[in-house]
């Protein structure tokens, strides 16, 4: 039989051999008429010229992180410190925002000392002070920004009408990082203390760090010193992570420098800071009498923890006293508080309105304070035309692991036939009193109970339980008042 195999196999070389040659023919072809119409592309000229770009970035950004990196020089700016560099923030800033739906950029601040006015952040952005790097916040107030008043305050906490702008602002921003290592944000704040001492600014003023109406927001391993007024004001934000700051300013003459003020915020988280400043060392807030009754934001979900504060003038950790849109579900714990006026205060008053309920203090530690625990009642300070018959709730106040040593007055919790203060707890207290005159467990219409044995001894306000939670005594006296302000 013929073997057509053989036959067949010869016949197909001849056409796959002229395939082959088609192919790479049109293949060339395809090429050649690609990089001609590119070429062609690039050597026309466009009808108008376009805008310049912004520089290449000065380095490749981490895989998965910001899509771009630069670097504050590369806009222009020079760290002299007498050189102005607003203008080389804003370019960067607005070379940053192109990127936001790519993943954002990240400015990159080197050493060096950085003058500015104030400037705006912009989403999905990282800010990063690099070791021995300080921004420097200008001193004259005419470089200032003014704002409008905050709408859960009415009109600036200062002055009425408008009010300073921060050094470091945003509004409606998402995912923004300011961190670095260890680098320093100085709001050089002593021109603005002195003109307030002399009554010679005509506005509130402005804090160092603010972020309003925002979500998803980092603040961590900075340096934030000497702001003209509260430091790091979070207005309103929510999911916000505060980890190993150092806050500084002079704990005497700096008025009003709070460290950090949550205010209208959610789901906050700060730990790991190291807190020294003229004022508050934190202060929550949620807005003032009838303006923050009508914006009707809380502060809820917040955990503080691992933190050390003095505040030679004020208290440690704050409540209030602006907290009018409700203050809930906070847990403070393992906090020391050293060389304080006071340790950890809840103020507020008639006119403050909503409530604070679902305090938790764990693991506190007192070191050199005049008074430890304190909640007020008649913190009288407000706006014009706020209502006093807006009378807050005060409710689950719990401390557990209280301890200290050289505390001149451990409690003093201050109700009112306005405002009584109910569900009070402590357990596992023990603080070191500088003197040992009687009083110094200091209640006045408070509700609430005493588990185990604590020192000092409670007042009789409050019922008493031994370790296994039965109850061994009663009180009648809710309302009995032993508030001493004498020493």
């Amino acid at each position: 039989m013929l073997d057509t195999s053989r036959f067949n196999r010869r016949r197909l070389i001849p056409a796959i051999t002229v395939l082959w040659i088609v192919g790479f023919a049109l293949i060339y072809l395809w090429q050649t008429d690609s990089l001609t119409q590119i070429q062609l592309f690039v050597r026309a000229p466009p009808s108008t010229p376009p805008p310049p770009p912004p520089p290449l970035p000065s380095q490749p950004a981490p895989r998965g992180y910001r899509a771009v990196v630069y670097n504050l020089t590369d806009f222009g700016g020079v760290g002299d410190g007498k050189s102005v560099n607003t203008e080389a923030f804003e370019r960067a800033i607005a070379a940053i925002k192109i990127y936001e739906d790519k993943g954002g950029g990240q400015l990159n601040v080197q050493a060096g000392k950085w003058l500015t006015a104030p400037f705006n952040l912009t989403s999905r952005m990282t800010l990063f002070l690099e070791e021995g790097a300080v921004i420097l916040g200008i001193q004259d107030e005419r470089y200032w920004p003014l704002m409008p008043p905050l709408p859960s305050y009415g009109f600036g906490r200062e002055q009425a009408g408008p009010r300073y702008g921060s050094l470091i602002h945003g509004q409606h921003l998402k995912d923004v990082i300011i961190t670095g290592h260890n680098g320093t944000i100085n709001g050089q704040g002593k021109s603005w203390w002195t003109k307030h001492r002399k009554k010679l600014l005509n506005y509130t003023r402005g804090p160092l760090i603010q972020i309003m109406w925002s979500r998803d927001i980092i603040i961590s391993n900075v340096t934030l010193r000497d702001s003209p007024f509260w430091t790091l004001h979070p207005y309103d934000c929510k999911n916000l992570t505060i980890a190993n700051l150092t806050i500084l300013a002079p704990v005497r003459g700096a008025p009003n420098t709070d460290g950090i003020d949550p205010d209208s915020c959610e789901d906050v988280l700060i730990e790991n800071c190291y807190i020294s400043v003229g004022d508050d060392g934190i202060a929550i807030k949620s807005g003032w009498d009838q303006y923050g009754i009508a914006y009707g934001r809380p502060s809820t979900n917040i955990s503080i923890r691992n933190l050390t504060i003095r505040s030679v003038v004020s208290a440690g950790i704050s409540i209030g006293s602006e907290m009018s849109g409700g203050v809930s579900n906070i847990s403070v714990q393992n906090i020391h508080i050293w060389e304080s006026r006071r340790g950890v205060r809840i103020k507020t008053a008639p006119g403050r309105g909503a409530y604070v309920k679902n305090i938790l203090y764990r693991n506190i530690t007192f070191d050199n304070l005049r008074v430890g625990i304190v909640i007020k009642t008649d913190y009288n300070e407000h706006p014009f035309g706020y209502d006093p018959k807006a009378l807050p709730d005060i409710k689950e106040i719990s401390y557990f692991g209280i301890h200290g040593t050289g505390v001149r007055v451990p409690v003093r919790i201050q109700g009112s036939p306005e405002i009584p203060i109910r569900d009070v707890v402590f357990q596992d207290m023990s603080v070191g009193i500088t003197n040992r005159k009687k009083h110094v467990f200091q209640c006045s219409y408070v509700e609430g109970r005493v588990i185990g044995y604590i020192f000092p001894a409670a007042c009789e306000n409050l019922d008493i339980y031994n370790e296994r939670g039965e109850l061994v005594r009663r009180s009648d006296s809710q309302n009995v008042s032993d508030i001493d302000y004498s020493f």
